[in-house]
């Protein structure tokens, strides 16, 4: 008979839940060394996990029968996590308010075959919500689910923009931070998880079928698929938050100081600890998981130095290593946001060097480029590669904005943030995001300031199509969506951060589409070293040229048809980035054939 196990060494006494409706029956589990088993019911049983013990938060203890747990291995539950302050409170049974996991019978293996992405592509960062709950072809009971990323109007717009994967910001199940209901508000991006598998029953309500399904659709159209995943906290949070799983099984789960309190890496009150070999196997379980079970393609993985901290960051840290074995997840796409906010946090370019590494220091130079305060050589840098930071290996996923942060068309918008509405009196967001209002801030009617802001999204895209590395576009951002300034949206769950189709600027997503068949056709995944720099005239780049504020811009020409059969060409004062046929050719955004 298949087994049951959870961890909780310090636990007196764990009980396996069985629910059949409202009507809860307990059954002792037994100890196993730091594990407690018990007999595993049948499929399709809803159960939950209460564990006793001594209650003692400021020493890392959280033992309370009344709290109803969730099995951190859970794969499917019942329903969403609904915050309420009675999840903190000892002693107030849970039960009414705790999602019961499904327990699952054995379930099928894909194939295993290579990645469909590979590097150099275009990733399309989605947030699954917020893609399609305004997407008019999309039947209105399928919109903000997983299953409609496998319609045809998306994935047709998909394969118009040549998309070589899709990204998808959290799917698993996440609960809202405990400030957001008294501001009437909810999480809308799912950075807040509480255990690692089991998917969000609001985003995937077909559960791994349904994923399995989506993946095998745009697999069919070579469209690979990416998983963001949160391994660096849980929605359990700080001391005042809530018990739901780890906390009230196994609180050595989540890293504190020799003091006992919790360490915050993380800016979200708790931070999983990568030092403790059974946090390391869950995780490359759950890897596991979604690549045996969905065939996806690879994960990003939010807060990534938190995986190597034990507690300051190794660039050798065992996590990587243990996932480079396994023989499901060896040849995955692996992909870090190479930060937190610990000590030592940023950790751009350390990674191994097999992983991506999201580039911020991109996104930052191409938009102070085009807001005409950083220079040419440093934008060429970024071109070629980002080698100051990654050497000649091109691990680098460059972006012009991503789902933090303004979108592209607010770069160009807005000067300020605009986030009074996440109730935070516009405390939250970054403050510095190198944009610029280019004449007016926000909507406006004024022709001109609307086509100098046309222009200079259509060059700072065209700057992304022709960057050496792996490239990434927000969705939306190919046709001018806006958050209407705000840059942390991940309380609006509503019309400011779903996408628009309707309003949609056409034009330029004709050209990003042109962009996307251009760069299709050739490889991006190294800079070639066979070209040469030229000045806009023709001439070649020499150090004053790059050192002088008034050059207006550069061309690189390929000097054999094998390296690429165009070059391309940046001209600041008349906003253009994109391909250039020859070196001194002038261009007007129009696309060469």
């Amino acid at each position: 008979m298949t087994r049951l196990s959870v961890r909780a060494p310090r636990a007196e006494a764990v009980m396996l839940c069985l629910f059949d409706g409202d009507t809860e029956t307990r059954v002792p589990m037994v100890r196993a060394g730091d594990d407690w088993i018990a007999h595993a019911p049948p499929p399709g049983t809803r159960y939950g996990l209460r564990a006793a013990g001594e209650w003692a938060p400021e020493k890392g203890l959280w033992f309370d029968p009344a709290k109803l747990l969730v099995d951190p291995r859970a794969v499917e539950l019942d329903r969403p996590f609904t915050y309420n302050p009675a999840l903190s409170a000892y002693g107030v049974d849970t039960a009414p308010l705790v999602p019961r996991a499904v327990m699952q019978g054995a379930l099928p293996e894909v194939p295993l075959a290579p990645p469909v992405f590979k590097r150099g592509g275009l990733i399309y960062e989605v947030n699954v919500r917020g893609l399609t709950m305004l997407h008019p072809d999309v039947p209105e009971a399928q919109r903000g689910t997983v299953a409609a990323l496998a319609h045809p109007a998306v994935l047709a717009h998909l394969e118009k923009l040549h998309v070589s994967a899709v990204e998808l910001m959290p799917i698993t199940a996440w609960i809202d931070e405990r400030h957001l209901p008294p501001l009437g508000l909810s999480n809308a991006w799912g950075y807040n998880p509480v255990v690692p598998m089991a998917l969000d029953p609001r985003l995937c309500p077909g559960g791994v079928a349904e994923l399995r399904e989506t993946v095998a659709a745009l697999h069919a159209r070579g469209i690979g698929v990416i998983l963001d995943l949160v391994f660096n906290h849980t929605g359990e949070s700080d001391i005042l938050g809530p018990v739901l799983s780890f906390r009230g099984l196994d609180d050595a789960a989540y890293a504190h100081n020799a003091a006992g309190s919790l360490i915050n890496d993380t800016g979200c009150g708790n931070t999983l600890d990568f030092a403790q070999p059974a946090v390391r196997a869950l995780v490359v379980e759950s890897l596991r998981h979604f690549v045996r079970h969905c065939c996806v393609d690879g994960f990003r993985f939010d807060l990534a130095t938190v995986m190597a901290r034990g507690p300051g960051f190794a660039a050798d840290a065992p996590i990587f290593a243990e996932i480079a074995a396994d023989p499901w997840l060896a040849d995955r796409v692996m992909i870090a946001e190479p930060w937190d906010i610990g000590p030592g946090g940023y950790q751009l370019g350390r990674f191994p060097a097999h992983w991506l590494e999201w580039n911020d220091r991109y996104r930052d130079d191409v938009r102070r480029f085009w807001r005409g305060d950083a220079g040419l050589g440093l934008l060429a840098t970024r071109l070629a590669g980002s080698s100051d930071v990654f050497g000649k290996d091109c691990r680098a996923v460059n972006y012009l904005a991503a789902h933090d942060g303004f979108t592209l068309a607010d770069t160009l918008a807005y000067e300020h943030r605009h986030n009074h509405a996440n109730g935070e009196d516009n405390r939250d967001g970054h403050g510095e995001n190198f944009s610029w209002n280019n004449g007016a801030e926000g909507p406006t009617d004024d022709p001109a300031v609307l086509a100098r802001r046309a222009a200079f999204a259509r060059a700072m895209l065209g700057t992304l199509f022709v960057s050496t590395g792996t490239i990434m576009l927000t969705a939306g951002d190919e046709f001018g969506r806006t958050q209407q300034g705000n840059n942390n949206a991940y309380a609006q769950d509503n019309a400011v951060m779903w996408i628009d189709w309707e309003g949609r600027d056409r034009t330029l997503e004709d050209h990003v589409a042109a962009l996307a068949a251009w760069r299709a056709g050739r490889d991006f995944a190294q800079f070639p070293e066979d070209g040469t720099w030229h000045a806009l005239d023709g001439a070649p780049m020499d150090a004053a040229r790059w050192e002088d504020p008034a050059t207006p811009g550069f061309a690189w020409h390929a000097k054999s048809e094998a390296a690429r059969s165009t070059g391309l060409r940046i001209d600041r004062a008349a906003p253009y980035a994109g391909p250039g046929v020859n070196g001194a050719e002038k261009g007007s955004g129009t696309l060469p054939e």
